[in-house]
């Protein structure tokens, strides 16, 4: 396939699924090798750049999606509704940093970590598509295990997993002694 024919082509795939697509399945679509097609990729990226258009690629592990640069929310938010804001508190926040930095992990494994019960977080974290379960542990009960999703990774402007810093043992202590207090609260109420 011709080069410009196959960036039409990504091109069109991409505005119209409207969320990420596996390169792999791009290059099959346009007939080409995986790395050929993320050479492609790379000259659409650099080519939105250097125009100065309004939509631009981002990449996921080995995925890509056709997205309004951040720059034109101004814009954006003048025609369409605003968007609905996330509602993210500490318990939610740590239950989900539990998850991301321990996937895939069981309701039990999280609740042992901050030390209660986490039906809440795990709730709000599902229905904001930040986690999703990715199966259940062949184990007694066969527990539900959770995972991030793409949707956390664009939330967290991270491309991948291994872009998540690492804690510190001083942090881990912090997330201890926050979920130890957090006890104690439930414990007088």
């Amino acid at each position: 396939m011709e080069r410009i024919q196959a960036k039409a082509a990504i091109e069109a795939i991409l505005f119209a699924m409207g969320e990420s697509v596996e390169i792999s399945r791009l290059a099959e679509v346009i007939g080409e090798e995986v790395k050929t097609t993320k050479a492609i990729l790379e000259e659409m990226e650099e080519e939105y750049r250097q125009e100065g258009r309004g939509i631009g690629l981002t990449r996921f592990d080995n995925a890509v999606q056709l997205c309004t640069k951040a720059e034109m929310y101004e814009y954006l938010i003048k025609i369409a509704k605003a968007p609905r804001k996330m509602s993210l508190t500490d318990t939610v926040i740590e239950t989900l940093s539990i998850i991301a930095y321990k996937q895939p992990i069981t309701r039990v494994e999280i609740e042992r970590i901050r030390g209660v019960s986490c039906d809440h977080a795990i709730n709000k974290l599902l229905e904001y598509d930040l986690i999703t379960e990715l199966g259940r542990l062949d184990a007694p009960g066969r527990p539900l295990l959770f995972g991030t999703t793409e949707q956390f990774l664009r939330c967290f402007g991270v491309g991948s997993l291994e872009e998540l810093p690492e804690l510190s043992t001083v942090q881990i202590e912090e997330f201890k002694q926050q979920a130890e207090a957090e006890v104690q609260l439930q414990l007088e109420i």
